[in-house]
């Protein structure tokens, strides 16, 4: 067991890392990133289809924006240009699942959500109402 103690405290640190409270903000923006995967993987084997769940993009947009200032602060180039410009997709899907989601109608029978496309409702098969300006547009 002393090699699993030497692997784990190396040369006096913590897995060998000199931390800091700028490692930690780096260590901390991979975990976010990655805690993406897990989010996506659920919401897919839950609904049995591929679904991206609007804390996908909460958890990019937190991830990325973590290692950048990470990047910023230790100065390296190529990861900061790795995570500059990843924000503007993240915050773009975040709007577009909110927009999507504003349109949905609530169903007067039986009170489920509804698409914004659709004319009847899928739980209860009651005929949607919907505002004369939205029905003129479509």
């Amino acid at each position: 067991m002393d090699w699993l103690k030497q692997w784990i405290w190396y040369n006096g640190n913590f897995l060998g890392i000199e931390w800091s409270i700028w490692k930690i903000v780096g260590w901390l923006g991979n975990a976010v990133f990655f805690s993406r995967f897990f989010i996506q993987w659920y919401a897919t084997e839950r609904k049995k289809q591929v679904v991206v769940p609007s804390a996908f993009w909460w958890l990019s947009l937190s991830g990325s924006l973590l290692l950048l200032v990470y990047s910023l602060r230790q100065r390296d180039s190529v990861f900061i240009f790795a995570y500059a410009f990843t924000w503007i997709p993240y915050i773009r899907n975040l709007m577009i699942h909110h927009q999507h989601k504003e349109a949905h109608t609530g169903c007067p029978a039986c009170g489920r959500s509804c698409p914004p496309t659709a004319n009847y409702c899928a739980a209860c098969g009651n005929r949607l109402q919907r505002d004369a300006g939205i029905a003129a547009a479509q």
